[in-house]
């Protein structure tokens, strides 16, 4: 492993431990006692509710209006990025053969349907991208690429599968896609001490996606799936910059307990080399 990777592999581990901590914040409004009299204490009432009923209804009078996730991004992530594969390599660089499925906890189902897995049948099927749904997508060897699609909506395309991922940091409903789902995201910060600038990850969470493959070689993924990553950038002093993603899958139908996988991805200057290929069941 180089360097690169070994400075971002402890900058991340450091996210991540400060990621599981339990922190609590009790928020507490504070307000002023009076004790100078009756008068006195009556007029500041009156005019706490003539300053109630004077500001605009959605916060305080004057209140700037929430900033777009675009513009309170914790770093720039957009680019061109190529994976660098540096764990898992039998499973990523080449398609593993059937009932091939260390270090994924499948239960009896999932290793029965594993075990059965037949590409001529997913092609006969139209079924080629079954091994690009989500999960395995941001395991595969090749290049993505990040852009705001607008001020709520960061876009992450693959040359591999020429599949494209929408993460929403609004509230509203988003129709998602069927290898893709639908993908909440959010800047999840830790606190920092005053002064200092805040630190954290882009956390995103995705449900709703087509039953599919954790791995090409028919590992199952359920419709029930639910997928959590973390995007953490790690800048190193060579200016080489390095996107760490971390994986949770949890799927009650066919996993015996959650799958966890880092993909380590390295930037590049610009998108020359970017060749998109067609979904492939092999």
């Amino acid at each position: 492993m180089d360097k690169g990777i070994e400075g971002a592999d402890a900058s991340h581990r450091k996210n991540r431990f400060y990621r599981s901590q339990r922190l609590n914040y009790h928020l507490i409004d504070t307000g002023v006692i009076l004790t100078a009299g009756p008068k006195l204490t009556i007029a500041v009432l009156m005019f706490a509710a003539t300053s109630a009923a004077q500001a605009p209804t959605g916060g305080r009078a004057g209140a700037p209006p929430p900033r777009t996730a675009k513009a309170s991004a914790l770093y720039d992530i957009t680019g061109d990025w190529v994976a660098v594969v540096t764990e898992d390599w039998r499973y990523r660089i080449m398609t593993p053969r059937k009932g091939d499925y260390v270090g994924v906890a499948l239960n009896q189902e999932g290793r029965k349907l594993a075990d059965s897995w037949d590409p001529a049948k997913d092609e006969a099927a139209g079924d080629q991208c079954k091994g690009y749904a989500a999960p395995s997508l941001m395991r595969l060897p090749g290049r993505i690429r990040l852009s705001w699609q607008d001020e709520q909506t960061l876009k992450l395309e693959s040359d591999a599968g020429e599949q494209t991922r929408l993460f929403h940091f609004d509230a509203s409903e988003a129709p998602g896609s069927p290898w893709q789902g639908v993908s909440k995201a959010n800047w999840e910060i830790v606190p920092a001490s005053r002064g200092a600038a805040p630190i954290g990850s882009l956390k995103v969470v995705t449900n709703r996606m087509k039953a599919g493959y954790l791995r090409k070689n028919g590992v199952p993924l359920s419709a029930n799936a639910v997928l959590t990553e973390y995007f953490d950038k790690v800048n190193e002093p060579n200016g080489d910059s390095y996107l760490l993603i971390t994986t949770t899958v949890e799927d009650p139908t066919y996993l015996a307990q959650s799958f966890l996988a880092t993909s380590h991805f390295r930037k590049l200057p610009d998108g020359r080399g970017w060749k998109v290929s067609p979904c492939s069941a092999r």
